[in-house]
């Protein structure tokens, strides 16, 4: 039996899950797309020139900006919309999101000030119905260019997530269940603030021992943060954890790594934000893990040299030698 899924956004995950649906055979897709001028230049192209240049979408892959249209019949929603514009969004999407369908979330990010994680903000916002965490080291570019990857979906529903996993399944795209959804949730948040780190460790000229250091740290704080706030620690040792972390730091198309790395060479943020297409979501994460972690009394040293350097004006090379200069401890 066909099954048809609904993909809401418009970035370059959102056109790479289509372009991977659409790939299963009885597997129907649509893409709504909010600004209805780029909905009718991806239809007639055939591409998502803005962020995702010279990777064509199938024909089969329905794009439109009218959401009645694109929910028709849908069996499942894919949410691909920035933490950052999430409740918004579907708040403004609500009255045609009345049917009670599972949703999968390839959002990575906590809302500022509700401390939300994405599967969080989905229920507050439609109504409880069951979420599905897609993550993992999964860049767009790789994924839509048929390159191998390996990620997870999380969900307490068991079978909702083997579902899922057959959904997204081929022979250049593994799919593994997990049940952790708040580690899986978290893992994919706050990698993207150690993303920003290793970016300026790239911009500072830090070189390859650095890095290392920093990746190997910031995972035992990213662990540290999610098993304070109920998550699995072996999640933090999996695809969504240490593997996407990994990703984030090193590959030239993370988002959070060159925000880091032209901050390491001296740019603002302001300057960097203001020439970006994509959001970087790493920026606001590190406000919202800042925030929470301070009133739960979480130590996140790394974490917090990165907000100071987003948002209180310190140097990237001044938080580097505060975190070389803390006290000697055991590892």
């Amino acid at each position: 039996m066909a099954t048809k899924s609904t993909i809401l956004g418009s970035g370059a995950m959102a056109t790479a899950c289509s372009i991977l649906l659409a790939e299963h055979p009885g597997q129907e897709v649509a893409v709504w797309v909010r600004n209805p001028d780029h909905a009718a230049e991806m239809t007639a192209t055939r591409v998502n020139e803005r962020l995702l240049p010279g990777v064509p979408i199938p024909d089969s892959v329905a794009i439109t900006a009218q959401i009645d249209e694109a929910v028709a019949d849908a069996d499942f929603l894919i949410v691909a919309i920035p933490t950052k514009f999430l409740r918004e969004s579907l708040t403004a999407l609500r009255p045609a999101l009345t049917k009670n369908r599972p949703v999968i979330s390839v959002v990575k990010g906590i809302e500022n000030e509700t401390f939300l994680r994405p599967s969080q903000i989905i229920e507050d916002v439609l109504g409880s119905r069951a979420v599905v965490a897609l993550s993992g080291p999964s860049h767009a570019e790789e994924i839509a260019r048929r390159l191998p990857a390996t990620v997870v979906a999380a969900s307490g529903d068991v079978a909702l997530a083997r579902q899922v996993q057959e959904m997204f399944s081929n022979d250049r795209f593994r799919v593994y269940t997990n049940a952790d959804l708040i580690g899986v949730e978290l893992a994919g948040a706050l990698k993207n603030v150690i993303g920003l780190a290793a970016g300026m460790c790239d911009g500072l000229g830090f070189g390859d021992n650095a890095k290392s250091a920093l990746m190997t740290r910031g995972i035992v704080e990213i662990t540290r943060f999610g098993v304070a706030l109920g998550a699995e620690p072996s999640t933090f040792n999996g695809l969504a954890g240490i593997g996407d972390l990994i990703t984030t730091c090193i590959s030239p198309y993370g988002r959070n790594r060159l925000v880091g790395e032209r901050l390491g060479k001296g740019e603002t943020l302001e300057q960097i934000t203001d020439q970006m297409e994509a959001v970087a979501e790493g920026v606001n994460t590190t406000r919202s893990v800042y925030d929470l972690a301070a009133q739960k009394g979480i130590e996140m040293p790394i974490t917090n040299e990165i907000y100071a350097v987003l948002f209180e004006g310190k140097s990237p090379l001044e938080a580097t030698q505060t975190l070389m200069q803390r006290p000697p401890k055991e590892e």
